[in-house]
């Protein structure tokens, strides 16, 4: 069975990217649907901790603290000079709001920088790193989930440090952008600073 990706046409606000695979040589009567849920944690310096969650697993608040527990001891292994002064940024998910998390978050000492509702252009995930796997997924075909897993990967693995600066300093002028606009709704750069 040869998979290709079809991205969602909206890129989740989740912090999650969702890619939805199916057969290439689907018939009517043979629609098989899978999706590939994953977890992306990077800083300005590159990609952190990648999760891919396991087929038919649920993301619920039992999982995501999972995978903040890998993120954590991950952040001190690999990042050891920030392990006890990072934030977390996330939307406002579900599982992401859930009181068990803000509890393991509270007792692990991890702040997390809060995130507007109903803003995705200011996630790095939306705004630079899930167009960027996007375009280079797109139309391209594979021959089994690992093969698209091992892509991601190797495509994570090769944004220079530089990209993820720039990205950070985006998010920096699109918060300054968001606090002068006080909240209300701006389009773009249509707003002075």
């Amino acid at each position: 069975m040869d998979f290709r990706v079809r991205p969602r046409d909206k890129t989740p606000k989740s912090g999650v990217a969702h890619c939805k695979l199916s057969p290439s040589q689907e018939s009517e009567n043979e629609q098989i649907q899978n999706q590939i849920d994953s977890h992306f944690f990077f800083d300005s310096q590159g990609i952190v901790h990648k999760e891919f969650v396991p087929p038919r697993q649920t993301v619920n608040q039992t999982f995501y603290r999972e995978v903040l527990e890998k993120l954590r001891k991950r952040v001190a292994r690999v990042r050891p000079g920030i392990a006890r002064t990072w934030m977390l940024h996330y939307d406002n998910a579900p599982c992401h709001t859930a009181v068990s998390i803000n509890e393991f978050l509270a007792e692990k000492g991890i702040p997390v920088f809060p995130h507007p509702p109903y803003s995705p252009d200011l996630s790095p995930c939306d705004f630079f790193l899930f167009p960027r796997l996007k375009n280079h997924l797109k139309g391209r075909h594979f021959g089994t989930v690992d093969n698209i897993q091992k892509s991601v990967t190797d495509e994570l693995k090769g944004i220079p440090a530089e990209a993820f600066q720039h990205c950070y300093e985006q998010w920096k002028q699109r918060l300054r952008r968001c606090v002068a606009a006080q909240g209300n709704y701006f389009e773009g750069d249509n707003l002075d600073l």
